[in-house]
């Protein structure tokens, strides 16, 4: 005896995101507005840096609208995003009483919005969220998407789900509260996409790079659109990773890797900055990219003030090692990502992670 269950379902999970300036009335102004349906409980993740900045005014304005609002707040870093401050969130959540009829509202940086958004795809089964981000390296990554983790000792990144906001707001206003260092590791980021899927963007990096860490507001501006923008085109054409969106952990092989090891003394964007230059060196010596081009990139990532050498403290065979923890491994293989030029990725057919020996990255990493 069978039973076919038909569960065919067509989702929509378009949203907007809102680049502006004080966008905390509008984020309230939104939610009031029916971003969230009827839903008038709202948990408001945020982590220690952010919530007096930006979490406590977006509270106060929600609980003046008449929403009951509640603040969870993490400990600021990555060593937060873990299973246990989620099982913390979802146990505090409870605590207090929320239950299927809440939304959740990231409000701070990547690792509050992967932690946030990964708490709203599993807490009753499921529960809206949006993402108001507060950093640079947010903007440029994590907060478009859909793409909610967290971070284990044996890897990162691969225990999560896929879960589309209902919007983002990024607050370009929110920058100038950020040190430099955090700015620095925004860029790297933003330099990827350059690198990865718009050429322009890595020339107007080029020449405006230092007005950055100025927060100078038409280049700010320009440089959410396009880190946005960038991300749509991809997310919009594999948005689960099925193929093409692997494009987007260009220099994370490596960069991933030397995070952890570096027990997060290294800044996410920091990590990257390394990552890419390790990417770059061998895409030249497997004739991707010219060595005009390689030096090109190397430059600007220094002009951004990030790390292009491995420090001395990371162990290189430990870093080989760490490789194989990469989400792109298939059968014990590594996988890499490479730019061919600036502003576009190597590819075979549909297959963007091209297969390399150990022994040609661990060359690549000992003269780094």
């Amino acid at each position: 005896m069978k039973l076919r269950l038909e569960l065919k379902k067509v989702v929509d999970d378009s949203y907007d995101i809102e680049i502006g300036h004080a966008l905390t009335e509008k984020c309230a102004a939104d939610i009031e507005g029916g971003l969230f349906g009827k839903i008038k409980r709202i948990a408001i993740v945020t982590d220690s840096n952010v919530e007096p900045l930006y979490a406590q005014p977006i509270c106060k304005l929600l609980a003046d609208k008449g929403f009951d609002v509640r603040l969870f707040t993490i400990p600021a870093g990555e060593k937060s995003k873990t299973r246990e401050m989620k099982e913390f969130v979802e146990d505090s959540m409870l605590s207090a009483g929320f239950r299927r009829d809440c939304a959740v509202l990231a409000t701070g940086g990547g690792v509050v919005s992967d932690l946030a958004g990964f708490v709203a795809g599993t807490y009753g089964r499921g529960v809206p969220f949006a993402t108001f981000s507060t950093t640079l390296l947010s903007a440029a990554d994590a907060s478009v998407g859909g793409k909610t983790a967290v971070d284990t000792p044996l890897a990162t990144n691969l225990i999560g789900l896929f879960n589309q906001p209902a919007k983002v707001w990024i607050d370009i206003d929110t920058w100038k509260t950020l040190p430099r260092r955090e700015i620095a590791s925004g860029l790297s980021e933003t330099i990827k996409h350059g690198c990865l899927g718009d050429k322009e963007l890595f020339e107007y990096l080029e020449s405006n790079i230092e007005k950055v860490f100025d927060c100078d507001t038409e280049v700010c501006e320009y440089i959410a659109l396009h880190n946005c923008r960038v991300k749509y085109a991809v997310v919009m054409k594999d948005e689960r990773e099925s193929g093409l969106r692997e494009v987007l952990n260009l220099g994370h092989t490596v960069g991933r890797a030397i995070e952890t090891l570096s027990d997060y003394k290294l800044l996410h964007g920091e990590a990257v900055g390394i990552g890419m230059a390790a990417q770059v060196r061998l895409g030249n010596a497997l004739g991707f990219i010219s060595e005009e081009d390689m030096i090109r990139v190397i430059e600007l990532y220094k002009r951004a003030e990030l790390p292009v050498a491995i420090p001395d403290y990371i162990d290189r065979a430990a870093l080989v090692k760490k490789l194989y923890t990469d989400k792109k491994v298939r059968n014990g293989k590594l996988r890499f990502v490479f730019e061919k030029g600036i502003g576009e990725v190597v590819h075979d057919g549909e297959k963007y992670g091209m297969e390399i020996a150990e022994s040609q990255i661990a060359a690549v990493l000992e003269n780094m």
